[in-house]
């Protein structure tokens, strides 16, 4: 249900910026996500399978890339000195065949956008807040997401996008939230990060941005202390809610 606002507030110093995640926060993307990496193990001709339980761990671990060197070093630990480089290779040659899966399915419409999403992000933008996106996936996947989902012309509603091309440490570190502001030209206290996974969380909390989290199945279990809110989607929330909210941040 949307906040009944408050008297006297002073909009000047309220909300000013909304920073989306992706993956998770702005679509349930991970059970395809999860798909598309078995699709590449299969091409490559690994066994590998991830089933959900073990997918649900691998998350800790942001980024497709480092995911797959993480449990490549898990299970094959014995992989040291001139066989690196051609680790590298493979882990490169199986980041390129899941993204290509993952983008086919997208297209396919196997994937989209969560409850309320859309609805909030057009409000927002029509009410004058920026925009922007900090996440650790690759620019590839958040085009063939929003593309599909917004339209062509979804990029002209986000004055900064930041990924895992231009943000290369991953959350919960938060150079990508930095970056965001810093490209943004705006303070952290003027923004709300929006995130799904306590990964996520710790990066915005790291970077002085009060954050709303909309956990999923897969990150329902996390952690979420620290949160502005936590509510189950965006579906009942609107911009006078992020307004009030971060007003009362603002005021703790």
């Amino acid at each position: 249900m949307s906040a009944r606002t408050p008297k006297n507030i002073d909009w000047d110093l309220m909300l000013k910026a909304l920073i989306f995640d992706v993956d998770g926060t702005l679509a349930d993307t991970e059970s395809a996500h999860r798909a598309a990496f078995n699709h590449a193990f299969a091409e490559e001709g690994l066994d590998w399978v991830w089933d959900e339980a073990l997918y649900i761990e691998l998350l800790d671990i942001s980024g497709g890339k480092e995911r797959i060197a993480h449990y490549w070093k898990r299970t094959r630990a014995d992989i040291v000195g001139i066989e690196a480089h051609s680790l590298q290779d493979t882990i490169v040659r199986l980041h390129e065949l899941k993204t290509a899966a993952y983008e086919g399915m997208v297209n396919d419409g196997v994937v989209s956008l969560r409850p309320g999403v859309l609805r909030l992000i057009e409000s927002a933008h029509e009410q004058g807040l920026a925009l922007a996106i900090a996440t650790t996936t690759s620019p590839v996947n958040i085009a063939a997401l929003l593309r599909k989902a917004i339209g062509a012309h979804w990029r002209s509603l986000f004055g900064v996008v930041e990924d895992a091309s231009t943000a290369p440490r991953k959350k919960p570190h938060p150079q990508v939230y930095l970056q965001t502001l810093q490209r943004m030209g705006m303070a952290s206290s003027d923004c709300m990060a929006i995130e799904d996974s306590s990964n996520g969380l710790q990066a915005a909390l790291a970077a002085g941005l009060p954050t709303v989290i909309t956990p999923n199945s897969f990150t329902a279990h996390h952690r979420f202390e620290g949160a502005l809110r936590v509510v189950p989607d965006l579906g009942d929330t609107t911009v006078a809610d992020l307004r009030i909210w971060h007003s009362q941040a603002r005021a703790a």
